[in-house]
């Protein structure tokens, strides 16, 4: 067998594209063949002057070609000429041209025009032909080497799309066939056998030379570069678009994304025709949504294919754009959706609300629509719905919710007033007149939105914290009814400025910690401050917790930077609430955190799966200051520092059970928080894209709780360089009894189980992300046309149950092998034995 039978063969297709060319067109006129017949003697009778001239002097006369590029009808360059020559026995320039223009600027429909001319008397030239050739042929490749051009007698070229001298005519004579064989030889499709080809190559000249002694047809052959025989590839240049500065919201400009630092000193021009309607598109839009087609839309219903068509839109995630098509269709089989309560949002973002007629149409469906969920309510409530009976329907369906569920949601309610447009003359909204009822009714519930609306008053923006102020005004103005409730709110008002005034002046003292705790302790002993004792009051953290004063005895101040304190509040049921007051700090995305973790654990145990979270309670009860419950934990560097680097010792330590072999020693109840709340916070912080995790922001509690503190970088930030995807450091694995224990593979499991489950409600999540984006949360307001997207990416959406799966099997596995992240570990550790 032949060795190089055996080899695989390189299919690799090397090509060069047209834009990556700057050298100029070049262009060799080879020889014109061909018999000139002479004029008859007819003609000479009416120009006697021909006589003297050209062909009729001469079988070979003093001929010269002239070469011109063409493009969409219009010249693109100057007419180039041969230099003069003198010919005996046939007409052979062999003479190269340039064309002034490059490669990489040749459109398309790039055409070079050859006309050759005669001599007809002084100063005067006749043409002898002309012939047009297209540079790019099949596939929009630029032609190269030798070609024939056929000369159309007596016509000067012309340079036209559909010229009248195209270089190529539908007769093809036996030339013809014998010239596309030799230069498929010239590219080596044909086997090459020296001696037959030289036989073969003498009789083609021979019947060349007997061809063309007798044809009395003019054919110019030329020659183009060949490149190394790589095919050039037609390619326009790319030129960058600039952005155009987003629209403003709330009267806030939002500055334009430059996506590259190359593009920073780009001159941003905005088209002021950029959001207009296309006449054509809107004119279909509103034939094909006319009301003459309600009685024909009404019993449309979709087949097997268009069904699925549907099915698949209805599973798009809220942050995706409908196209055009897409939009017809809803609108189509607006009637037969109306049973499908997951296609109302959809169905909504396909109207042209500008359009009255149209958005009448759509707003009239709304009472025939199937109960949505509260999910699809809080989308409808966003900044892409401004209709009033669009976000009307929205509240309706949210007074279908418990006061609990709305607890949940209320964070991002009192932001959707933003969108609300409320105007200076109407203080309220649908909306606001809901919240303001609830808020009225519940006292938990009025607590909290009473506390959200302090915040945003401080807003930087005055049209925002004004018109926050108005709806805070309206239901303090309700609340006259029930004097007890409103006077409640003022102390908790009070009791806050006290918090703040005093977190401020320890803050700002110049001693020692030890030095700051005694003056904490001093002040809150004395009874003219009224901390001490105070009759029972809702806390403003946990309504439904009524403090009574605070323990000088349990108060401290922490390490921090900020100083935050420590204080324990007295119940009026004997009980202690422990709680953290830091001021200089804005708090409101470690609450944001905090209400998603809570909405996680409960969209888990709706599925039966309790991960032992630890959402504590957080309120940012202004700009730079807020409450935090404490609880009772240590950090995992001070657990590895005194129980010998062991995270189980610590465990066996609060809850040894001897005869738990399978757990080592602890109570199973205790690993099994254990593993539970490892494997709830590696979901949720890997979801949330939580950053600069260390060993001083993990807390285990005794009963084996591990949570997660300090929220100050979400959506991928990071400080540190090379973050791992979630925080999963080898002393958790160790504790867990190692990467081959049957603990681990159980937390694995659990992580799984997690992630998809809360991949079923990405679309909840998501909504109430967006109702965010405006704010004032630090990591959001960086980036706010992507934050929802950098929580919509980590969902992965266009897994399977099975790929994702597999998906986290891998993020579980990079998280523990990363060594980057352990380095940097132990460069914190340092930093932060010498700041002690």
């Amino acid at each position: 067998m032949d060795y190089e039978s055996t080899q695989p063969k390189d299919f690799s297709y090397s090509f060069c594209l047209t834009k990556d060319l700057n050298t100029p067109l070049t262009v060799r006129i080879s020889v014109l063949e061909g018999i000139r017949e002479k004029k008859p003697f007819t003609t000479l009778l009416d120009d006697p002057t021909l006589k003297f001239t050209g062909v009729q002097t001469n079988d070979f006369s003093d001929l010269y070609v002239t070469c011109q590029l063409y493009a969409d009808n219009k010249p693109l360059t100057i007419p180039i000429r041969t230099s003069y020559k003198s010919f005996k026995n046939h007409w052979l320039w062999n003479e190269w041209l340039t064309i002034p223009i490059k490669f990489c600027d040749l459109p398309i429909t790039a055409q070079l025009v050859f006309t050759v001319w005669d001599i007809y008397g002084p100063r005067k030239a006749v043409p002898v032909g002309g012939t047009t050739f297209r540079l790019f042929g099949k596939h929009n490749k630029l032609r190269k080497g030798k070609h024939k051009l056929y000369l159309w007698p007596d016509v000067e070229a012309d340079g036209r799309d559909h010229t009248t001298t195209p270089s190529k005519i539908g007769e093809v004579d036996e030339m013809d066939r014998l010239e596309k064989l030799v230069k498929r030889y010239d590219r080596n499709d044909i086997t090459r056998l020296d001696w037959l080809d030289n036989l073969a190559f003498r009789q083609i000249e021979k019947i060349h030379k007997e061809e063309s002694s007798k044809s009395k047809k003019l054919y110019l052959y030329i020659d183009l570069p060949k490149f190394d025989d790589f095919p050039i590839v037609f390619s326009e240049p790319e030129y960058p678009l600039p952005v155009a500065p987003t629209p403003p919201v709330n009267g806030q400009t939002q500055p334009a994304l430059l996506t590259s630092s190359s593009e920073s000193n780009m001159v941003l021009i905005v088209d002021p025709e950029i959001n207009r309607e296309n006449p054509v598109e809107g004119k279909h839009r509103r034939l094909v949504r006319s009301h003459r087609n309600g009685p024909l839309d009404r019993d449309l219903k979709p087949d097997a294919k268009t069904r699925d068509e549907l099915n698949g839109i209805l599973k798009y995630p809220p942050t995706k754009a409908l196209t055009e098509k897409e939009k017809d269709l809803l609108w189509n089989f607006r009637f037969y959706l109306t049973r499908d309560k997951k296609a109302l949002t959809k169905f909504l973002k396909c109207v042209a609300w500008s359009d009255s007629t149209e958005a009448k149409q759509a707003v009239e469906l709304l009472p025939k629509w199937v109960d949505i969920d509260l999910d699809d309510a809080l989308e409808l409530l966003g900044a892409n719905f401004k209709d009033r009976s669009v976000r009307g329907y929205a509240v309706s369906q949210l007074k279908k919710a418990d006061d609990d569920e709305l607890l949940l949601y209320l964070l991002q309610l009192v932001q959707a007033l933003k969108f609300e447009n409320i105007s200076d003359k109407s203080s309220s909204s649908s909306l606001a007149e809901f919240l303001i009822e609830r808020a009225i009714k519940n006292p938990i519930l009025g607590n909290n939105f009473h506390w959200y609306l302090m915040v945003e008053c401080e807003d930087g923006n005055k049209t925002v914290s004004k018109m926050y102020g108005k709806v805070d005004y309206r239901f303090m103005t309700e609340m006259t009814k029930i004097d007890q409730r409103r006077e409640i709110l003022r102390r908790q008002g009070e009791l806050v400025q006290n918090l703040s005034s005093l977190s401020k002046e320890i803050r700002n003292m110049k001693d020692t910690r030890p030095k700051k705790i005694e003056r904490l302790r001093a002040i809150i002993s004395d009874p003219k401050n009224g901390l001490l004792q105070f009759p029972p009051l809702p806390l403003p953290l946990d309504a439904r917790i009524e403090v009574t004063g605070i323990i000088p005895e349990k108060t401290s101040v922490f390490k921090s930077n900020l100083f935050p304190l420590r204080l324990t509040f007295s119940l009026a049921d004997g009980g202690e609430y422990p709680v953290m007051f830091k001021t200089g700090d804005d708090l409101r995305q470690d609450q944001l955190v905090i209400q998603i973790i809570t909405l996680m654990d409960k969209l888990l145990r709706v599925e039966n799966l309790d991960l032992k979270l630890t959402p504590y309670k957080v309120l940012a009860t202004g700009a730079d200051h807020g409450l935090m419950q404490f609880i009772p934990s240590s950090s995992l560097a001070n657990v590895l520092s005194e129980y010998n680097g062991s995270l189980l010792m610590f465990l066996k330590a609060h809850h040894p059970e001897e005869k738990a072999v399978g757990t080592y020693g602890v109570s199973p109840a205790v690993m099994d928080t254990y593993v539970k709340s490892c494997a709830g916070y590696c979901v949720i912080t890997y979801l949330l894209g939580v950053g600069d995790r260390h060993l001083d922001n993990l807390l285990l509690s005794p009963e084996g709780n591990l949570f997660h503190v300090d929220f100050g970088f979400i959506l991928g930030r990071d400080p540190k360089p090379f973050p791992p995807p979630m925080k999963l450091c080898k002393e958790m694995v160790e504790a867990m009894g190692g990467a081959n224990s049957i603990h681990y593979q159980r937390f694995k499991s659990y992580c799984y189980i997690a992630f998809n489950i809360l991949r079923k409600s990405a679309n909840l999540i998501l909504n109430l992300f967006a109702l965010m984006v405006y704010a004032n949360i630090p990591d959001i307001k960086i980036e706010p046309d992507k934050a929802v997207w950098k929580v919509q990416e980590k969902f992965r959406l266009d897994l399977t149950e099975e790929e994702a799966i597999k998906y986290f099997q891998n993020l579980i596995n990079d998280s523990v092998s990363a060594l980057f992240p352990q380095v940097i570990e132990t460069i914190h550790k340092w930093a932060q034995y010498w700041r002690k």
